[in-house]
């Protein structure tokens, strides 16, 4: 092996390893944006969907999303054990985790931890793999025409987890309390917003290997390219949160600390699918967007469709990577309509964003229904109001 070859290898490890330390912000972000009855069981969940996912993806997940299969779906290979592969296989273990963990937000405080698994267990074993092989394994999607684009994942690992997310809050409804009779939503605050912000600024740092480590090297000219990511992922956040500021300090005379945080996840998720396309000025542009849109979808998920999802995982992860990757189609710098390029790739990013939507919408939706018919999806109405950390874990989380 040559300096060069193994200095990418290094790389691709050093990046998975910052994407593996955000699972540790997606823990903070929902324990901080909950009730402190509840945070020992978010921590199970965000600890075990991270092993049982790296178990099954490793098993055969990696292989149904880059195996040599058909358009549709990889190959049947268990047990994945390519030496001159595994890297990768790492790299694409700790999206597969991303992808999963972003549905428990979303359905927090209220969903039974045996069936939390065996969602978690499905999810990283088939439904992202396959729409991943139509993405990035060689599937029909990147065979189109014009090639749809996500480069490290607004659809491909976010809108999954985000849409999956929907799926799961609709079908095991709000938390007590959280609607009057009239259908006007309560707010229901979270129990420490320095853990909140603290989860936020660990997902920042982490996207700094989600998105340029998604380059896959880093030598030679490749260097420049992974510091034009770093650019482009930080003005995204930056530009996103600043925007929610500014619009909440307009909408509620105050600006507001939770959906500030929300708005710099929504810029880092919005930039994800292009951020080795467009330009710095691009990247401003598509995190101040997502931060404007941020604001509107999270309220209009919680008030108009009276959709419970406590950290707003849905908004951030489902609305903003789908915004995200058909801005692709608007400010790439090659093929983008803002430059000259026409509409063929924001078709193809809009087909994109269609199909995989309705794949992982659709299977989440059965998925949770049948989960909800046979095992149970939603504690009880005691285990809720008393904490899921004393009824499913025996313990509680802050002991004074």
């Amino acid at each position: 092996m040559d300096a060069n070859s193994a200095l990418d290898i290094l790389w691709v490890l050093v990046a998975g390893i910052l994407v593996f330390f955000m699972q540790a912000g997606f823990a903070l972000v929902e324990a901080g944006f909950t009730r402190a009855k509840n945070v020992g069981n978010i921590i199970m969940k965000n600890l075990m969907d991270f092993c049982l996912g790296s178990l099954v993806f490793w098993l055969i997940g990696y292989s149904l999303m880059y195996g040599e299969g058909n358009s549709f779906i990889g190959s049947f290979d268990l047990f994945y054990s390519n030496p001159t592969d595994l890297h990768n296989l790492f790299f694409q273990t700790v999206f597969a985790a991303t992808a999963a963990t972003i549905v428990s937000g979303a359905m927090a405080e209220r969903t039974k931890f045996s069936s939390y698994l065996v969602y978690s267990v499905v999810i990283t074993l088939v439904v992202y793999p396959i729409s991943g092989h139509w993405i990035w394994g060689g599937g029909w999607l990147s065979t189109l025409a014009t090639p749809f684009h996500d480069f490290a994942g607004s659809t491909a690992v976010h809108s999954v987890g985000g849409w999956a997310a929907l799926a799961g809050a609709i079908v095991l409804g709000p938390r007590i309390g959280k609607y009057t009779a009239d259908g006007k939503a309560n707010a229901i605050p979270g129990h420490n917003m320095v853990l909140g912000a603290l989860g936020v600024f660990i997902l920042w740092m982490g996207w700094f290997g989600f998105n340029p480590g998604s380059q896959l090297a880093i030598s030679g000219d490749n260097a420049y390219a992974v510091a034009g990511i770093f650019i482009t992922t930080n003005l995204a956040a930056a530009a996103g949160a600043t925007v929610t500021m500014i619009v909440t300090w307009f909408k509620y005379g105050k600006p507001d600390l939770s959906m500030t945080l929300n708005g710099a996840l929504a810029g880092l998720v919005a930039i994800t699918a292009g951020c080795d396309l467009v330009s710095p000025a691009g990247a401003v542009a598509i995190g101040a967007i997502a931060g404007f849109a941020i604001v509107y979808s999270i309220e209009f998920i919680d008030q108009k469709l009276r959709i419970d999802d406590p950290v707003g995982a849905i908004s951030v992860h489902g609305f903003t990577g789908a915004l995200g990757t058909l801005m692709v189609g608007l400010f790439a710098q090659e093929g983008g309509l803002f430059y000259g390029g026409g509409f063929d790739l924001l078709g193809s990013q809009a087909i994109g964003v269609v199909a995989v939507g309705a794949w992982a919408f659709g299977l989440a939706y059965i998925l949770f229904r049948i989960i909800k018919a046979t095992m149970g999806l939603r504690v009880s109405e005691i285990e809720e109001r008393e904490g899921l950390d004393i009824h499913e874990h025996g313990q509680t989380s802050y002991n004074y």
